[in-house]
């Protein structure tokens, strides 16, 4: 089954309709450039509204360690995404300091760097191709790399409900992220995020049927 990660949620409206569509994942931004920004006090009173059964991952870029410990230790987050240049000390540190899962973002141009991802220690790799503009990437480059890594492959970059039944049958990611393509005029669509939902979860139907 493929995972569902609906990433940049911001207001209470967001959170409710999380929760009425139960993916597995969803994010707050906490990197103060992104337009999907919010505050540690957001997060906290956003997550006290989360169904416990999903679980908040923290999109950090480069951002200070302690920081993003405490926001874990809390449980304000379940997870960190890094997307930074937040190096194996770094990951490493985060994990055993931490106890709970890193997901370490690496970029998409032209090609996918086998070599960097294997020894990368986080406990997920996401592929994009940049930083939540809704950009996407051939996906014929995952086969290409030569190594299987779908048991640990968060799969982003310009997906919206359109695309992202096919996204599932050619990649079988792991879990697929989306943010940008389930907004409405910088906002998040509650229909667009259950169509986004619906769509991989007929996907995986479809495959095992």
């Amino acid at each position: 089954m493929t995972r569902i990660k609906l990433c940049g949620l911001t207001r209470d409206e967001d959170i409710i309709t999380a929760n009425r569509l139960r993916p597995d994942y969803i994010g707050f931004v906490f990197w103060e450039k992104s337009r999907r920004a919010v505050s540690v006090k957001q997060a906290q009173r956003l997550k006290k509204l989360l169904d416990p059964s999903i679980s908040a991952v923290g999109v950090f870029v480069d951002e200070d360690m302690d920081l993003v410990q405490e926001l874990l230790k809390k449980g304000i987050i379940d997870m960190a995404q890094l997307h930074g240049n937040e190096d194996k000390d770094y990951i490493k540190r985060l994990q055993e300091n931490t106890g709970r899962k890193i997901i370490k973002a690496l970029k998409i141009r032209d090609e996918i760097d086998a070599d960097l991802i294997k020894k990368c220690p986080a406990d997920f790799i996401m592929l994009d191709a940049g930083m939540g503009e809704g950009k996407s990437f051939d996906w014929d480059m995952i086969s290409k790399s030569g190594f299987d890594i779908r048991d640990r492959l968060f799969l982003a970059g310009g997906l919206d409900p359109d695309n992202v039944e096919k996204a599932v049958k050619e990649v079988r990611p792991f879990a697929v992220d989306v943010s940008s393509g389930i907004e409405t005029n910088g906002v998040k669509d509650s229909k667009k995020m259950e169509a986004f939902v619906r769509k991989v979860r007929m996907a995986d139907l479809e495959e095992k049927g």
